[in-house]
């Protein structure tokens, strides 16, 4: 390594080093003046004492690491947050930005990563939410964009540019997320059980959170980023097989809840899109089937 041939050198030297040599020698920085010369050395021996830092760490990091889909935060040693992004798998992502051969490209400020946090996901849209949320909350610096998404900026149908609820899958097996999102950006995320015990409340702060905008005041405070557009986007695309529902095609919070109970009850759910709209229609048996392909999620 760099910093060990340097410190090598410098230990048998006696006296004043050689620096414009060693820098030559071992840098391959010919005829730079003594006094710059000297300061090379300096820099090096810290970039290189960083670097095993980062190495360290980065071990550190991605053995702990699940290998399983989520949102992760690179932090320094003082917590501050420098990057955050997602992966299918944290473990290999974060592998991926530990790997020795990056450390000559790498920013300053991804050098100083020395610890990381991460929150496990059921599907791509939760990932993707989760991560524009947390970008807008801690401005990580070395992240590129961290402003809020904007709907005029994505090539999304007027169709799916509409309130909405979308049901994908959640990290825990026996639940699933609800994912709700308005035209006016605000959105928020639920996870609820699959056998129904938590409807009751949750359709309540659903029925609340999608009320008509005169009567929406204080009543539900939804996430603050206004991140809707994630959503319809997503819809629009990689999640276009998704199943979700009209929050206003319901008049009451049990109508909701009937709804929610049918499509969370059907094994069918995640494998193939289930249109609500239909099943309510029937006087019985479980939601119908629209399209048979299968749910991308992250």
């Amino acid at each position: 390594m760099l910093r060990d041939q340097l410190v090598a050198r410098l230990k048998d030297i006696e006296g004043v080093p050689d620096y414009p040599r060693l820098v030559a020698e071992v840098l391959g920085i010919r005829g730079a003046p003594p006094e710059l010369a000297r300061r090379l050395v300096a820099q090096a021996l810290v970039v290189e004492d960083r670097r095993e830092s980062w190495r360290r760490a980065g071990e550190r990091i991605c053995a702990a690491a699940p290998a399983s889909p989520g949102v992760y935060i690179l932090r320094d040693e003082e917590g501050r947050a420098l990057y955050v992004g997602k992966a299918i798998n944290l473990r290999r992502r974060l592998r991926a930005h530990f790997a020795g051969r990056r450390w000559k490209a790498l920013k300053t400020d991804m050098s100083r990563a020395a610890n990381a946090e991460w929150i496990e996901v059921g599907s791509e849209l939760e990932a993707l939410l989760r991560e524009a949320a947390l970008i807008q909350e801690l401005q990580p610096i070395a992240n590129v964009q961290t402003g809020p998404p904007g709907l005029a900026t994505r090539d999304v149908p007027r169709a799916l540019a509409r309130d909405v609820l979308v049901i994908v899958p959640s990290i825990e097996r026996d639940s699933v997320e609800l994912v709700g999102a308005r035209l006016d950006g605000a959105w928020l995320i639920q996870r609820t059980r699959r056998n129904g015990a938590d409807l009751a409340v949750h359709t309540q702060r659903l029925m609340r959170f999608f009320l008509p905008p005169a009567q929406r005041e204080n009543a539900c405070r939804p996430a603050s980023a206004p991140l809707a557009p994630l959503v319809f986007s997503w819809l629009s695309g990689r999640g276009s097989d998704a199943t979700r529902l009209d929050p206003h095609d319901v008049l009451s919070k049990r109508g909701l809840r009937v709804r929610l109970a049918a499509l969370l009850d059907d094994e069918r759910l995640f494998a193939e899109r289930l249109d609500q709209r239909a099943a309510c229609r029937a006087s019985s048996g479980p939601p119908a089937r629209v399209v048979h392909s299968k749910i991308r999620s992250a």
